[in-house]
């Protein structure tokens, strides 16, 4: 992780988020105190949809005993 001063971030600010964009974190620094981080945005590939089975389409199961209470006993297990 780089360090800069606000005063090379705004002379090198292009030179930074090229730096930013191939995967770097940069903090800017103002008067040699930590102000601000530049990180990576992470991009979402697209919309994402849970995988259940071997297709998207294939029903969700929830069997019955998982709507029933908790015992005593799976309470305490939970801490509750």
């Amino acid at each position: 992780m780089k360090s800069v001063s606000t005063h090379e971030a705004k002379t090198n600010l292009s030179q930074l988020l090229a730096r930013v964009e191939a995967g770097e974190e940069i903090v800017i620094c103002r008067r040699g105190h930590p102000t601000a981080r530049l990180v990576p945005i992470i991009q979402a590939s697209g919309r994402r949809r849970p995988k259940v089975g071997t297709k998207t389409s294939d029903p969700i199961v929830i069997e019955v005993a998982a709507l029933e209470p908790m015992t005593d006993d799976e309470l305490r297990t939970w801490g509750l």
